[in-house]
C-alpha cells in the first residue's frame, strides 16, 4: 500500500478514504428549541443505535443573571433525573479589559457520588448579547456492563464580562440503560436557545 504526503498541506487531490478506514458521520436526531422553557429534556432516540451521542448547545440564554447550565441523566425514560455522577471540572477565563486570566480546577463544579445536576457552563450573564455554546459527548448509553461517561466542553459569556471556557468530564455510575438526558439552567428558566441531538456512525 502506498502512502500520499500532501507536502503544500492541502487535502484537495484526496477524493476516498482508503479501505479499511472509515470516517465518523453524525446523524442529527433531534432540535429543540428554548422559549422560557424550565428545561429542555431528550426522552427518545437514545438507544443502542449508536454508541456515542453528541448534544449541541447553542446560544442558550438564561433569564437569570449570573447562572450555568446543568444536566442530568435517566434511566426510566425521564420519569425521574437523579443518577450518581462522579466528576471533574476545571476553567479558563480571560476578561474584556485584558487584567484578569485564570485556569483553574473547579471545585464548585465537580461531583463525588453525587445525584446533582452536572454543572457544563460557566455562569454566564443574561445581557441581551450574552450566551452559553458548547458540546456534550454522552459513550455508550445503552451499554450494561459498563459506566457511562461524559465529557462537555462549553464558552459563555461570563455576568462578568469574562470569555470563560469550561471542561466537564466524569461518569455515570451505573450500569442501567440511560435513555433520557436533560438540560436546565442552576436557577431560572433557559430564556433562549437551541440543543441538538446527534448520533454519531
Amino acid at each position: 500500500m502506498s502512502i500520499n504526503v500532501c507536502n503544500d498541506r492541502s487535502m484537495a487531490s484526496i477524493t476516498s478514504l482508503p479501505s479499511g478506514v472509515s470516517g465518523s458521520s453524525l446523524v442529527l436526531l433531534s432540535t429543540q428549541t428554548a422559549s422560557s422553557s424550565a428545561n429542555i429534556s431528550f426522552t427518545s432516540g437514545i438507544d443502542s443505535t449508536y454508541k456515542e451521542y453528541i448534544f449541541k448547545f447553542i446560544d442558550i440564554h438564561g433569564e437569570t443573571n449570573s447562572k450555568e447550565i446543568t444536566f442530568q441523566g435517566s434511566t426510566n425514560s425521564g420519569s425521574s433525573y437523579g443518577l450518581t455522577i462522579t466528576s471533574s471540572a476545571f476553567v479558563a477565563y480571560h476578561n474584556e479589559a485584558g487584567n484578569s486570566a485564570v485556569l483553574e480546577y473547579g471545585s464548585n463544579s465537580d461531583q463525588a457520588q453525587a445525584t446533582g445536576f452536572q454543572m457544563i457552563s460557566g455562569n454566564a450573564g443574561n445581557g441581551n448579547d450574552e450566551s452559553i455554546s458548547g458540546t456534550l459527548h454522552l459513550f455508550d448509553p445503552s451499554n450494561t456492563t459498563f459506566v457511562k461517561h461524559f465529557i462537555a466542553r462549553s464558552n459563555c459569556y461570563n455576568a462578568n464580562d469574562y470569555s470563560q471556557d469550561f471542561y466537564t468530564a466524569g461518569y455515570f455510575n451505573t450500569t442501567s440503560t440511560i435513555d433520557a438526558i436533560q438540560f436546565k439552567m442552576v436557577s431560572g428558566n433557559i430564556d433562549a436557545g437551541t440543543i441538538k441531538l446527534y448520533g454519531v456512525v
